[in-house]
C-alpha cells in the first residue's frame, strides 16, 4: 500500500522544526564549534531531502508546489555522498535563510490537504 503523500510532508515539517530547535540560541560561530549540533542538523536535512525525493515519486503534482525541491534533494545528496566537502557555513546559511520558507510552504500544503 503506497504511503500517504502527506506523511512525507509531516516528515519534512518535523525534521525542519527539529533543526530550528537544535540551532536555537546559537550563532554561526557556536554552530561551527559544535560537532554534535552539526551532525544532528545534517541528519535532519538528509531526512528532508529524502522525504521530498520520495514525495516527488509518489505525487509529482504536489511535489511541484515546493519551490527549489530539486535543490533540496541535491543538498541531501551532497550531505550524504559528498560529506567530505561539506562546509559548515553552507549548512548554517541554508538553515537560516532557506528553512523558514520551506517550513511555511509545507505548513500551507498540510493545511490544504487536511
Amino acid at each position: 500500500m503506497p504511503r500517504d503523500p502527506r506523511a512525507f510532508l509531516w516528515d519534512v515539517q518535523a525534521a525542519a522544526k527539529a533543526i530550528q530547535n537544535f540551532l536555537q540560541g546559537m550563532d554561526a560561530e557556536a554552530y561551527a564549534a559544535n560537532e554534535m549540533a552539526q551532525a544532528a542538523v545534517e541528519r535532519k536535512f538528509e531526512i528532508i531531502g529524502e522525504a521530498l525525493g520520495q514525495l516527488a515519486r509518489a505525487d509529482a503534482a504536489l511535489a511541484a508546489r515546493i519551490p527549489d525541491l530539486a535543490q533540496i534533494v541535491a543538498f541531501r545528496n551532497q550531505l550524504i555522498h559528498g560529506y567530505a566537502t561539506i562546509r559548515v557555513h553552507t549548512v548554517w546559511t541554508v538553515a537560516q535563510d532557506s528553512l523558514p520558507a520551506l517550513i511555511a510552504t509545507v505548513a500551507t500544503l498540510l493545511e490544504e490537504l487536511a
